[in-house]
């Protein structure tokens, strides 16, 4: 049984690693938990009883929460998706305890306090009437421990501002600190009182529980298997190395206007076009003539009719599809639009046309379409492969059949409209 859950949390925590990849392209200093506030406080443990006899009944099995102590702490309050306030977001409270033998990491999330809910990442819009736990169990020698954290005095340290005309002592932040096994009732064993760092908005400081545990809690082998890929990935080095799939596109006019004169040095030749072996390629045969199909994508204001994720077009440059000429639309479904741009970065009217389609967050795509004239109708060829944010990182064997899927759509939608006329009277580029 034990072997069957630590591989089932190794393969879980494969998936949150790539997770952490993908979202580390477009956040490369921090994945998850974008900004904080740093604070500094200190833990008053008085262990989990009073009495002797309180004592053996409610010990954790854990030295660290049964014996009372004293500690210093550097705290990181932040939200992990980075949703402004006054948005709901998972919120997070690190915990930094610095002893005689290095730094020790307690990391805390919202979630719900009864069972099983104490198991939930759960959205709070007020840290001061959250609860937060560890979500993850601490071994102990009486079996698995979790720690939790509820508010008695949220002060103005709780939402990351600092005291103003007051001791600093009146906007604490004062939370109690609780123990519990897994389905069990939470027991109170310490105080932690937090506030502001002096002059200090957010920190670099990393929290770390894989490499800065508890040392005198344990570990199981799932949740280590579970969160070390992740926090791998999390604590690479930021600089990015030059890759050889991001766009060499320079847009040749620099100016905001969006409906503007564009000017085309010519038309490159079909073989300028470059071809990357890591596109994914999908060929129909038309009944149209290449002639109808180019006058359907030469109509920059259909663009949506035939694109599949396109759902409505706001602007198009007069000179679409010209080299350089940008189209702006929108992706995704009504009320969860997205606004962004394609531009063309290579055109050979009738022939060939190559795009940079954006979708950030998602990312950008580069897109190939060519046309050959046949004697009834004409082969339509469309390559495409994501060269920049979280969909660079997805595996080849997970991305390229979404594409192949989409993109047979998308051929089906351009050859009806063609056969239709649509564009029949576009812009003779």
């Amino acid at each position: 049984m034990a072997m069957g859950i630590s591989s089932a949390a190794g393969v879980a925590g494969l998936g949150f690693a790539l997770i952490f990849k993908a979202l580390k392209i477009v956040r490369p200093e921090r994945p998850i938990h974008p900004k904080g506030t740093l604070l500094t406080g200190e833990l008053t443990k008085e262990g989990p009883g009073n009495t002797d006899s309180l004592r053996h009944i409610r010990s954790s099995g854990v030295p660290w929460i049964d014996l009372p102590g004293r500690h210093a702490v550097t705290a990181r309050h932040s939200r992990s998706i980075g949703f402004p306030p006054p948005l709901p977001d998972i919120l997070g409270l690190a915990l930094r305890l610095e002893d005689d033998g290095g730094p020790e990491d307690v990391l805390f999330a919202t979630t719900g306090w009864s069972w099983p809910a104490r198991f939930a990442l759960l959205p709070r819009r007020d840290p001061g009437k959250a609860t937060f736990t560890t979500l993850m169990p601490y071994k102990g020698a009486r079996g698995p421990v979790l720690l939790g954290l509820t508010t008695e005095s949220p002060g103005t340290a709780a939402h990351g501002t600092a005291p103003s005309g007051t001791q600093p002592s009146a906007d604490d932040w004062v939370l109690a600190m609780h123990y519990a096994r897994p389905s069990g009732p939470w027991i109170r064993f310490g105080t932690l009182t937090l506030r502001p760092a002096p002059a200090a908005e957010d920190t670099g400081l990393r929290f770390d529980p894989v490499l800065n545990p508890l040392k005198s809690a344990g570990t199981y082998t799932w949740t280590r298997r579970l969160r070390a890929p992740a926090y791998g990935i999390a604590r690479q080095p930021n600089a990015r190395k030059p890759s050889n799939r991001e766009p060499k596109y320079r847009h040749p006019n620099n100016s905001t206007s969006r409906r503007r004169s564009i000017h085309s040095p010519g038309p490159p030749t079909h073989q300028s076009l470059s071809r990357s072996t890591h596109m994914v390629t999908v060929s129909k045969t038309f009944l149209a003539s290449a002639n109808d199909v180019w006058n359907v994508i030469a109509d920059g204001w259909l663009y949506s009719g035939w694109v599949v994720g396109a759902s409505r077009i706001r602007d198009v440059d007069a000179l679409w599809p010209a080299e350089g000429a940008v189209l702006h639309h929108s992706v995704g479904a009504w009320p969860l639009l997205i606004n962004d741009k394609t531009h063309v970065t290579a055109s050979n009217k009738g022939k060939s046309i190559e795009l940079i389609a954006r979708g950030w967050p998602l990312g950008e795509a580069k897109v190939v379409i060519t046309i050959e004239e046949q004697r009834t109708g004409c082969k339509v060829t469309m390559t495409e492969d994501a060269i920049k944010g979280p969909g660079s990182a997805v595996p080849k064997f997970i991305l390229d059949p979404l594409i192949t899927i989409r993109n047979k759509e998308t051929l089906k939608r351009l050859e009806l409209m063609a056969s239709g006329g649509a564009g029949a009277k576009g812009p003779d580029i």
